[in-house]
């Protein structure tokens, strides 16, 4: 079924709402293609020039949701040429800045005097009203965040952007931390709202959202110590999910990945009222409950499931999980198969690694 512009409302938990669009190029005439997909762009992301690089017919895709001061989306396509040029940009100014996560294919990337190839893994932030062309040559895939550009420099502390800023948020570093904790947050809010619009399931809370999203890129461009605590905490629970089966995992660990010190890390969690171990313990145990319940995982021995979980003891695993949930791992597990509780085999709290078609868990 074709979906041009297609609008739903997705709720918050306050007052505001995210609202989501949606696009594909199924069902679409070959030769309206690129129009429509144009269009659609100027609507709901950005304004752009695009071409296709052969004669083959654009397929292109498009999820967006809109709250009231930020916009994401996740894009998929075929090989195309973007581009905003001076008269252009003077005929479509955005006033934004944009923030481009690549999930799949190189793209090249030229803006004045320079000229960038983004890999899988790599996200550049860029003033949209600053002249560029991207291209696509393999296709695209890839997650959009669209913030104005007068709440960049408020962020910023008034500093513009005159050059794209790239982060290899694969990597390890606190500012690669920090962008692997915003593309998680946009992935899995762009799976939220789609899905809570579609199915009329748990709200998205759009006020979390954007504020989570924002601080998270307050530590990108501000600088060290610019951060705040809500944007250090999104940061290094990312990191602690990542880390949860090592058993040595501690906050000054935690603390080191994110740029900020132990002392700073432990203020940061009580006042989201939790303190760091405390947080790890709980997260460990209810990574440990939905593995139980999982039914792909129903032979895996009770002690592998809780080193997994970063226990190096499966009675003191034993211990802390029925002091937890009333009752023992096994019989948990028993439960799960017996009322037909079967969790997918994966979820985006248990891990994995970090790939170009989708954003995981990092092992490092």
């Amino acid at each position: 079924m074709t979906e041009v512009g297609r609008q739903s409302g997705v709720h918050a938990t306050g007052t505001a709402r995210a609202r989501s669009l949606k696009f594909s190029t199924d069902g679409i005439p070959a030769a309206n293609r690129v129009e429509l997909w144009t269009i659609h762009n100027a609507k709901a992301l950005i304004a752009l020039d695009i071409r296709t690089m052969d004669d083959s017919p654009l397929t292109a895709a498009e999820i967006n949701l809109h709250f009231p001061s930020i916009k994401l989306a996740q894009v998929r396509g075929s090989a195309q040429v973007i581009e905003r040029n001076e008269p252009y940009i003077r005929k479509h100014p955005t006033e934004v800045i944009g923030v481009f996560f690549a999930l799949k294919g190189e793209a090249f990337f030229y803006y004045p005097g320079g000229f960038e190839t983004l890999r899988p893994g790599q996200a550049v932030i860029y003033d949209a009203d600053q002249p560029y062309m991207r291209g696509f040559h393999r296709g695209v895939e890839e997650m959009v965040l669209t913030i104005p550009r007068d709440d960049y420099l408020a962020l910023s502390g008034g500093k513009p952007l005159l050059r794209p800023v790239v982060v290899d948020f694969h990597e390890a570093g606190p500012a690669n931390r920090h962008m692997l904790a915003l593309a998680r947050l946009v992935r899995d809010a762009l799976a939220e709202g789609m899905g809570a619009g579609a199915t009329g399931g748990t709200p998205l809370d759009s006020g979390a959202v954007e504020s989570t999203s924002l601080e998270l890129l307050r530590l990108l461009v501000a600088g060290r110590g610019g951060g705040t605590p809500e944007g250090y905490l999104a940061a290094a629970k990312c990191f602690i999910e990542d880390h949860l089966g090592d058993p040595g995992l501690c906050p000054a660990q935690v603390a080191d990945a994110v740029g900020i010190s132990e002392r700073h890390l432990t203020r940061v969690f009580a006042e989201a009222g939790e303190p760091p171990a405390a947080y790890v313990m709980r997260r460990r145990l209810e990574r440990a409950r939905a593995i139980l319940a999982d039914g792909s995982e129903r032979t895996t021995p009770i002690a592998a499931l809780a080193s997994r979980c970063g226990f190096s003891s499966q009675a003191y695993f034993a211990r802390v999980f029925k002091a937890r949930f009333g009752t023992t791992p096994l019989k948990a597990r028993r439960e799960a198969c017996s009322e037909g509780l079967v969790l997918p085999a994966h979820d985006p709290l248990l891990g994995g690694t970090f790939n170009p078609q989708g954003i995981g868990s990092e092992g490092g």
